[in-house]
């Protein structure tokens, strides 16, 4: 039979089935919210004992490289002992007396502070190494090298102290202190050197300087020489001082080839190769010979742009034959009449 096209539309009292979604009463909402707050704090908690754990890991690690640094080798103190030609050897309470808890203090240079002491009936200078670890090589080339070495322009090393992490070196006292305080008169009250006194500092470090270079069983090249490293007696007698940064020279070699070591505006052109001789020392020490001179730093930020660098501006003063503008004019008898 024919169908009827109208049978085929749903009838108006038919229902639409609808498709329900279930979000849940709010007990369920309530649940579930503490349930993801319960994994957050969890994971909040495990991470912060993580890093906890780390950071104790961490401060463990930087406790036991730091006592590391602090302790000495063994053996370290005792090779000292073993040492021929050492000077005297101290305790770190003989020094503690004898400059009584460190209480006047002379200086202070890159390694460590100088305070002055007495020692049974003779005045000395203790320089203390400031920090642990720091300046071992040149402590132990300070006490091998002038500890078995005798000139009167050098500085004497009365003894030493090497006790723990404690490190002392004892000198004779210079009175006067370091030539710097004595030749830079426009920075200081001192009373300007007359030229007498001037060349007599100048002989005394050619003498030391010579017998370093010459003398010894090696060449030692003091690869420091400035007006701080040398000290003058009550009688402005000079003395090299300063052993730290040394180095020996074997007689049957020319050159040794060494790190840059000294103070900025004493160095020698060859320090640029890295192959240093005596001749290094030399340089410096004529640098020094000009400051004394003129009486006036090798760098002087103070002076006008063009006159800043002490040997630039000798070099002009020979092209223009003017090297009597360098002689200083603060001592009345620098000048011959």
């Amino acid at each position: 039979p024919p169908i009827n096209p109208s049978s085929l539309l749903p009838s108006p009292s038919a229902s639409i089935p609808t498709r329900k979604t279930s979000i849940g009463s709010p007990s369920d909402i309530g649940i579930s919210f503490r349930a993801g707050l319960s994994v957050m704090s969890k994971f909040l908690l495990a991470r912060t004992i993580l890093g906890c754990i780390f950071y104790l890991i961490y401060a463990y690690i930087h406790f036991v490289l730091r006592k590391r640094r602090h302790q000495v080798p063994e053996g370290r103190e005792e090779e000292f002992g073993n040492l021929k030609g050492t000077p005297m050897r101290l305790t770190f309470q003989q020094l503690d007396i004898a400059t009584e808890q460190f209480r006047e203090k002379l200086g202070e240079g890159g390694f460590g502070s100088v305070f002055e002491g007495q020692l049974g009936d003779e005045r000395i200078a203790v320089k203390r190494l400031d920090h642990a670890g720091h300046g071992e090589k040149e402590f132990l080339a300070e006490v091998h090298t002038i500890g078995s070495i005798h000139h009167i322009n050098l500085v004497r090393l009365i003894g030493f102290c090497a006790e723990k992490s404690r490190r002392l070196l004892v000198y004779e006292y210079m009175a006067k202190g370091s030539l710097d305080r004595w030749i830079y008169c426009r920075h200081n009250s001192n009373a300007p050197l007359d030229w007498r006194t001037r060349c007599k500092i100048i002989a005394n470090v050619a003498k030391g300087l010579s017998y370093l270079h010459e003398e010894c069983t090696k060449r030692i090249v003091h690869l420091d020489i400035k007006p701080q490293n040398i000290l003058l007696d009550e009688n402005f007698n000079a003395k090299i001082s300063d052993f730290g940064l040394c180095k020996l020279i074997d007689r049957d070699m020319s050159e040794v080839v060494t790190r840059m070591r000294g103070t900025p505006g004493y160095l020698a052109p060859e320090w640029l190769t890295s192959q240093i001789t005596e001749k290094a020392d030399v340089y410096s020490f004529g640098v020094v010979v000009m400051e004394i001179i003129s009486g006036r730093k090798n760098l002087d930020t103070s002076q006008p742009e063009e006159s800043i660098h002490l040997i630039t501006l000798l070099e002009e003063k020979v092209k223009s034959d003017q090297l009597a503008d360098l002689v200083d004019k603060q001592s009345d008898d620098m000048f011959a009449d």
